[in-house]
């Protein structure tokens, strides 16, 4: 407590006593889609000398989490200052409005007198009002600064993103031999793996000379010692099952800072040249922490904590992560890490990992790997990506580095994996997590508002049912209907869960309904005859995605009553133009889960719109590629 006393007294005479022309210069080289696989993070098959130089005189943070597995989400939380689900934006390439007090980091450190510049890539799951920045190009440049202004820039480089794992590559390029590679344990040994694996680290190596001629350029201009330097990556790996999924491979990243002599009193007391930092820190605290070396005040808003500059907390015990909609695919995971142990919980168990993502599976690896799944010829531990998901994972990263060994079932583990889960439950609770809550649900609830203030009106919501009348949290009540939706998992024997909550007050509640019907596509339908007259009930519910729901639910586990009921309700909600994109991506989901049972409507299917035509560009071929991925799976 006292050091936080001193923290903020600090805080207060720095921001009230320097001037903008005192501050330090910033300069943020960014990468895209790799985590910390670089020689000054011990990888001795990385070729990254510049990298390794600016590690030799900063400080390598060894648990850093990008909170989100994929860029635009990750990205948002950057540069809001705090985690999308609180937002409502954290599926991929979604895009939501902020309320009026929001603002983005860049616009608090242009009001503290900094030129900002971005170069140049963007891609926020939000809108912003007004300008962000100075300058947002592949022009922008901290060279184009106003004299006498402090700088904040970016520079970011694309060249390791997923997308060039796969693209054609110079052979003046190929630096690395795929023999020497190692394979993670959940991917199997073939050529094809080994060469992308071998192609990202020369994307790494080119990536590298790149920040090298930023840090060049910064040096001679005489600007070194005047500029604290930070390196990080985006997201993990851009190989399969890092990139877009909440395990320690695909949100642990490199970060490395360095802070010039001249600015040492900014740093943290055990900041040395060349060391390293156990702090356990994530995206969601780099605009608090930026605002801190600066002078600025931390809006009350931002969920981060900053840990460089006046304004730094004391240290976090956990770091977290989710998973909400890859772009065409519906999945919600949560995760959470103490920097040795990674906890997982998913809420859609039924859902495979590997879901088909049209972009994912342009990854030569990620085609071959399927292949080889349903050529029967994976081992257990590769097989495991193309199945369904237990309700809860724990992985030991100390013994497990590829978290490939689930201890949640090891009976010495429990407390360990209670004590993690609750944390990680608190934390939705505590950020008013809205993954419980369907895309499409959202903005039909909330029809151009920001998602964040539904997220408050749930805060305190009144259920009523006969004369029963009940105020309630919102949003624990949702997050309370999604974990027990989990629990109904095939290994137990729950009963019928539909009409015991068809009594309560809290039935009026989208998302009592909504994860209800849930729970019998986790639990593969076995009291299907027990929830049937209630599913079909649901059929007709007001919310379209409880309708789309239930209507799997009877489709993949009822009679041939119930799917000729079902069948007609999904179609209706395909409709993207009727419908819009987000309802569509939720029924045309369903509709391909159905697999053969959907063959009487595949000729409808095939005649739906193929576009939202209010979607915006980021959501425009959505339903598109899983039109395209019914038709052929059909064929």
């Amino acid at each position: 407590m006292l050091r936080r006393i001193v923290a903020l007294v600090l805080g207060c005479i720095w921001c009230v006593s320097l001037t903008a022309a005192e501050r330090p210069n910033i300069l943020w080289i960014t990468s895209e889609d790799n985590g910390p696989h670089l020689g000054c993070y011990g990888d001795q098959y990385a070729v990254t000398p510049n990298l390794d130089a600016l590690a030799a005189k900063g400080c390598r943070y060894l648990h850093c989490w990008s909170n989100a597995p994929v860029c635009a989400p990750a990205r948002t939380t950057i540069i809001t200052g705090m985690y999308p689900t609180t937002l409502g934006a954290e599926h991929m390439r979604s895009l939501v409005t902020l309320p009026e007090h929001v603002q983005l980091y860049p616009q608090y450190l242009r009001k503290a007198g900094y030129y900002c510049t971005n170069n140049s890539k963007t891609d926020y799951n939000v809108e912003a009002a007004g300008k962000v920045w100075d300058e947002s190009s592949n022009k922008a440049h901290w060279k184009n600064r106003p004299e006498g202004k402090p700088f904040f820039a970016i520079f970011n480089h694309t060249i390791s993103h997923e997308s060039q794992i796969r693209n054609a590559i110079d052979e003046k390029d190929r630096l690395h031999d795929p023999a020497g590679v190692r394979v993670p344990a959940y991917h199997p040994e073939t050529p094809e793996v080994r060469k992308d694996w071998a192609q990202y680290y020369d994307r790494l190596t080119m990536m590298d000379q790149l920040a090298g001629a930023n840090l060049a350029e910064l040096k001679a201009a005489g600007l070194e010692e005047e500029t604290i330097v930070f390196y990080y990556a985006d997201h993990g790996s851009g190989m399969p099952r890092s990139k877009r999924f909440p395990y320690n491979s695909g949100l642990h990243v490199p970060l490395i800072v360095y802070i010039p002599e001249k600015w040492k009193h900014l740093a943290p007391p055990d900041y040395q040249p060349g060391g390293t930092s156990d702090r356990l820190v994530s995206f969601v605290d780099l605009a608090p922490t930026l605002l801190s070396l600066v002078g600025a005040d931390i809006p009350s808003h931002m969920q981060g904590h900053a840990f460089l500059g006046p304004q730094a907390s004391e240290p976090q015990p956990y770091l977290y992560g989710f998973r909400g909609r890859m772009d065409e695919r519906i999945d919600m995971m949560r995760s959470i890490t103490d920097g040795r142990y990674v906890y997982i919980r998913n809420f859609m168990p039924h859902r495979p990992y590997g879901q088909h993502v049209d972009y994912m599976f342009q990854t030569p690896t990620t085609r071959v790997w399927y292949e080889l799944f349903q050529q029967g010829k994976l081992n257990e531990v590769q097989s495991h990506f193309w199945r369904e998901k237990p309700a809860e994972e724990l992985y030991d990263l100390q013994s497990d580095p590829d978290e490939v060994v689930n201890l949640a079932g090891r009976e010495e583990m429990q407390p360990r994996l209670r004590e993690m889960g609750e944390q990680l439950v608190a934390w939705m609770v505590r950020t008013r997590d809205l993954g419980f809550l369907p895309e499409a649900e959202r903005h039909r609830l909330s029809p151009g508002k920001p998602p964040y203030e539904l997220g408050l009106e749930l805060k305190q919501r009144t259920f009523t049912v006969g004369r029963n009348r009940r105020e309630v949290d919102g949003i624990s009540l949702g997050i309370e209907r999604a974990l027990m939706s989990t629990a109904f998992s095939p290994h137990r024997n729950p009963g019928a869960m539909l009409p015991q909550l068809r009594t309560r007050p809290s039935w009026n509640a989208v998302a009592t309904r909504y994860w209800a019907a849930t729970a019998v596509l986790i639990s593969h339908g076995p009291q299907i005859e027990t929830d049937r007259d209630v599913l079909r009930e649901l059929l007709r519910d007001e919310s379209p995605s409880v309708a789309i729901v239930a209507a799997e639910a009877l489709g993949r586990y009822g009679n041939d009553e119930d799917l000729a009921l079902a069948l007609p309700v999904l179609l209706e909600y395909a409709n993207a133009e009727k419908h819009g994109v987000y309802c569509a991506v939720e029924a045309l989901n369903a509709i391909d889960y159905l697999d053969e049972k959907a063959a009487p409507i595949h000729d409808a299917v095939a005649r739906l719109p193929r576009k939202d035509p209010s979607a915006t560009d980021r959501t425009a071929s959505y339903c598109d590629r899983l039109i395209a991925h019914i038709l052929a799976e059909r064929n």
